[in-house]
């Protein structure tokens, strides 16, 4: 092998099992500090701290413009050149530099007018610390997408853990120094900054600090990184808009305390579309364009049927047990927080989804195509919540975001199917299979109570209800051997290979 190529990536199984393991160590350090943070905090305090997090997350989208997913998409293309991917990843970053830092100085300096206009103490700070950590968030963005397109998610994994810990210890010490909801975001800074930093070292052990200059057909510019980068740009801005408007519009509409009731919830489903980034990160690289090599439609395919058999027994546990949840997570000063749960039962069920079938979409190089049903989703749900806000308060949020998805998801599968050539009927075989082994499932949930479920009932009746789940799914001949097989594979992915070497 030449020095100028890079070694092959992982398999998809391991990258995977990497990337499923770096995102629920992720979720385990967001949901702890979203516990600690939501209980100390309060209600209105959390809600700042949210509102503040929500602003950010839309800004966040004109500081990345789309460039990370862009440059993705095009180093996948081009992953066996060491001269290539270093060249794009360069054009990448300074773009990224111009970008995210004068979207971050321009927030930084309205934190002041910004507070004024939600007349919610405490805001200016909390907005600047967003700030701060929006530049160096663009940044640790861009390098995920870089080790994902690289087919190399160890990187990610490593990067992932770092930044979630780092973050974790900087916000709970901040808050307990007495900082509030501004240090829980400087907190997030700092988490961000490191792993910008731990990112970048990564990368370059993994490219060399010299790589030369690509072959002018191989070079990738400025200008087409960021063309491709703007139809994604618009593509993420409504959907991270659709992801916050509901923050947004209740803070405007209601309250900050009704932003940390809602908000409470979302925060804990947050961990819910992991698998479906991890099995993109595994399978969606592998769907673009390379000479000489064949899309891999049938990985993706099984990915689908596996991310169905999941969600569907996480959207049941999580409707059937949503007060006992809220209870024991939250504390009865969230107990209006139960309804909302309960409310985004269909989204739950498609945000594995949401996140796996736009990827693809992007890495086949068809983002534009995404533009109008981005778009629909964001207006849906605003008509929903500036209707329903009014009347029926924080749970008009959620059930906007469930149609707004109902929309999204099937819009892009079936951009999947028109160019990829993707079979209906099997997947709706699966799908009603999941849904008879998920209400038997429902049933025994059911039994050991749906309001107030003691911890080792909720252990034993969750373990109970899983049994029962499989069972189901075997007896109807939708798991089989090979699929116990698969999963064996994805486990055994976390165990080193002999003679295996880090890049």
């Amino acid at each position: 092998m030449s020095s100028e190529e890079l070694p092959p990536g992982a398999s998809i199984s391991r990258n995977t099992a990497f990337a499923l393991v770096a995102r629920l160590g992720s979720a385990v350090f967001t949901a702890a500090l979203t516990l600690f943070l939501a209980r100390y905090l309060g209600a209105d305090e959390f809600g700042v701290f949210s509102l503040a997090l929500g602003i950010g997350a839309v800004l966040l989208l004109p500081a990345d413009f789309g460039i990370s997913n862009s440059t993705a998409r095009f180093l996948a293309e081009r992953r066996h050149s060491r001269a290539a991917v270093a060249d794009v990843l360069r054009t990448a970053t300074r773009l990224k530099l111009v970008l995210s830092g004068t979207v971050s100085v321009a927030l930084f300096a309205l934190a002041g007018p910004i507070q004024s206009a939600y007349d919610a103490s405490g805001l200016a700070w909390a907005i600047r610390g967003m700030a701060i950590s929006i530049l160096a968030q663009s940044l640790v963005l861009l390098y995920m997408s870089v080790a994902d397109a690289l087919t190399r998610v160890s990187l990610t994994l490593r990067l992932v853990l770092s930044e979630s810990a780092i973050e974790f210890g900087a916000s709970i010490a901040l808050v307990l120094f007495g900082f509030g909801a501004g240090g829980a975001a400087f907190g997030r800074a700092i988490g961000y900054i490191a792993g910008a930093a731990i990112g970048a070292i990564l990368l370059a052990r993994t490219l060399g600090r010299h790589a030369r200059q690509p072959p002018e057909g191989e070079r990738v510019g400025a200008r087409r990184l960021a063309t491709y980068g703007g139809a994604l740009l618009i593509v993420e801005g409504a959907f991270t808009l659709f992801q916050q408007i509901d923050v947004l519009l209740i803070g405007a509409l209601l309250s900050a305390k009704s932003v940390g009731l809602f908000q409470a919830p979302m925060r804990l489903t947050a961990f819910l579309h992991y698998p479906g980034i991890s099995l993109a990160s595994g399978v969606a690289p592998r769907l673009a364009r390379r000479e000489g090599h064949e899309r891999e439609v049938e990985p993706f395919l099984r990915a689908i049927r596996y991310l169905v058999l999941l969600q569907a027994f996480i959207t049941v546990v999580a409707v059937v047990w949503a007060e006992p949840i809220i209870n024991l997570l939250l504390g009865s000063r969230f107990a209006k927080s139960a309804d909302v749960l309960r409310a985004l039962g269909p989204f739950i069920f498609l945000t594995g989804f949401g996140a796996l079938l736009p990827l693809a979409v992007n890495y086949l190089g068809e983002a534009r195509r995404r533009m109008p049903i981005a778009i629909g989703t964001v207006l849906i749900n605003i008509v929903i919540d500036l209707i329903l806000i009014p009347k029926i308060g924080v749970v008009a949020g959620a059930i906007g975001t469930d149609a707004a998805y109902l929309l999204y998801v099937p819009a892009h599968y079936w951009l999947c199917r028109q160019i990829l050539g993707l079979p209906i009927r099997p997947l709706a075989i699966t799908l009603g299979r999941a849904a008879l082994a998920g209400a038997a499932a429902a049933g025994v949930l059911a039994l050991f109570g749906v309001s107030s479920v003691a911890v080792p009932l909720m252990v034993v009746g969750g373990a109970a209800a899983l049994v029962t789940y499989l069972a189901v799914l075997t007896a109807s001949r939708e798991l089989d051997s090979v699929d116990f097989r698969d999963a064996r594979s994805l486990l055994g992915s976390l165990r080193p290979s002999p003679g295996q070497t880090s890049h």
